[in-house]
């Protein structure tokens, strides 16, 4: 099972570290793999958060996500990604945009002897807009989630009373909003409040209008009677859910996306070593460890695992906004959420051998 699932990325991950050394040589081979692991270590949470929608979806979307989507997702975020935020910056064509990205200035400079900003600058100079977008949705998927009364409680120190004050109608855009109005006013750059103030609005509209989609084309669960009847009605609301549930995973993809991109231009800022380090290695091993948390049904024996995972998502998206005006290190974002993610599988390892204790003790 374990060379079904992750077949694939160990095929991907030596093709591309070939081509990186034909590419760059043994340096650009050592950057591609820097950035794997990168990337790895930054969406593990991304991999769980993955999983607890996919399973909702029908084996077709599934499959949809897997292929379309993994290109989305190398090609999307990690190669045109970077390109559309240079156009975008500095008013450059798509291909003068690629041939900047290709040529940089010499000894890693900011700038070209000319004075106009490197491909690196012009990426750097956007991630204010970039992380009050990315940081924004993802607060709002925590909030979501930390509102939400659930019968499975992790920290029920906190999520209780968290729980109970999510009773207040859109109490999650309130706290979101509040903590945006901060991020602006405290946080941003005096040039780039308004600009921040408008990217984070924007990343809570998106994830409203998407995860409301999602909600109004709800997939019955098993033993739920699907009210249309029939075959058709069936097929018709799985085919819109699926579609909305896909979509939604492909912006909250994206989110994740975000801190990988702009910590990558750290290490380097050629566009080809960032595509087959980030995408074609990092994303399609986080794709495989979404399928193999699907297929073992881990979320269901360690029930503690989402709850861990969002809290990863709440810490990541305060750091994207806090990034804003302080650069914090890449080892700090994946070494928080891996220390969440560890801490709720630990939780729940111990919650299981506790109920089985229980049930040993009710049966002799």
């Amino acid at each position: 099972m374990l060379l079904r699932i992750f077949g694939a990325s160990f095929a991907v991950t030596v093709v591309s570290l070939v081509v990186a050394f034909f590419y760059g040589g043994p340096q650009a081979l050592f950057l591609c793999v820097i950035l794997g692991i990168l990337e790895v270590s930054l969406s593990f949470d991304n991999a769980v958060i993955n999983a607890t929608v996919l399973q909702r979806m029908s084996d077709f979307w599934q499959k949809i996500f897997l292929t379309v989507g993994i290109l989305v997702a190398v090609f999307g975020m990690r190669l045109v990604f970077p390109l559309v935020i240079v156009w975008a910056a500095s008013g450059l064509g798509p291909v003068e945009a690629l041939r900047l990205a290709l040529n940089p200035p010499a000894d890693g400079a900011a700038y070209f002897p000319d004075g106009s900003p490197s491909y690196e600058t012009l990426i750097t100079d956007a991630h204010p807009q970039i992380a009050a977008f990315g940081g924004m949705f993802l607060l709002m998927l925590f909030l979501h989630f930390i509102f939400e009364e659930r019968e499975i409680k992790w920290l029920q120190w906190i999520e209780r009373p968290l729980a109970k004050a999510g009773k207040l109608d859109q109490l999650e855009v309130v706290v979101a909003s509040a903590l945006l109005l901060i991020t602006a006013t405290v946080i941003a750059p005096d040039d780039k409040v308004s600009t921040v103030m408008i990217a984070g609005v924007l990343g809570m509209i998106t994830y409203i209008a998407v995860n409301g989609l999602g909600e109004m084309f709800h997939i019955p669960e098993e033993g739920e009677e699907e009210s249309t009847g029939g075959p058709s009605g069936l097929a018709k609301a799985t085919g819109k859910a699926g579609f909305f549930l896909f979509l939604y995973l492909e912006v909250l993809d994206a989110s994740f996306s975000f801190d990988g991109v702009i910590g990558a231009f750290a290490i380097t800022s050629d566009p080809i070593i960032i595509a087959l380090g980030l995408g074609f290695i990092g994303a399609m091993f986080v794709r495989s460890i979404t399928i193999f948390l699907v297929r073992k049904g881990t979320l269901s024996e360690y029930v503690y695992l989402e709850h861990g995972a969002h809290w990863a998502i709440g810490a990541l998206a305060l750091i994207l906004l806090y990034s804003i005006g302080t650069h914090v290190p890449e080892i700090v974002t994946g070494l928080v959420g891996i220390a969440l993610i560890g801490a709720a599988f630990a939780s729940s390892i111990y919650r299981n051998r506790k109920e089985r204790a229980r049930e040993a003790a009710t049966a002799s």
